[in-house]
């Protein structure tokens, strides 16, 4: 499971012209999902999304977390963040889950991060056509792989 978390005054989904998911201050989290991953993959991956101190505290250092700061959280799938590009200048997608598995996934790790944050997690919809939109506060962006644990 790889993710890139981007700190957000505010981020949305656009869906054929709807607004599917919107956030105002919080995380951002764009998550690509493979077929080797674990309910132990989800259960790590929430709990370091929840308690990932990425927001500034009173001295402006990054010390607290979007619980601290009762932000929001928006998700949204990503097959993308394991391409490969070794070859030729087509991205690979072979490692990105299969559908059907990854979707499942998908719905659990949401289910997992709305129990460990206590919030509704907003989302865009697993395998459609989306625009995202968003405002990067620092710039801040953090990517994880629960296979490297960094």
């Amino acid at each position: 499971m790889r993710v890139t978390i981007q700190r957000v005054s505010e981020a949305s989904v656009i869906i054929n012209k709807v607004v599917a998911g919107e956030i105002r201050r919080g995380l951002l989290v764009l998550i690509g999902i493979e077929n080797e991953d674990t309910f132990e993959d989800i259960n790590w991956l929430t709990s370091k999304i929840s308690n990932l101190r990425i927001f500034p505290d009173e001295n402006a250092s990054m010390n607290k977390s979007v619980m601290d700061v009762c932000g929001d959280i928006i998700v949204v799938s990503q097959f993308t963040l394991f391409a490969k590009t070794k070859k030729g200048n087509r991205p690979s997608f072979t490692q990105s889950g299969e559908p059907h598995f990854a979707k499942k996934m998908y719905k659990e790790f949401i289910i997992d991060l709305e129990k460990k944050t206590g919030k509704k997690i907003a989302t865009g919809k697993f395998g459609a056509e989306m625009k995202i939109s968003l405002v990067n506060e620092g710039p801040v962006t953090i990517n994880i792989d629960t296979k490297n644990k960094e």
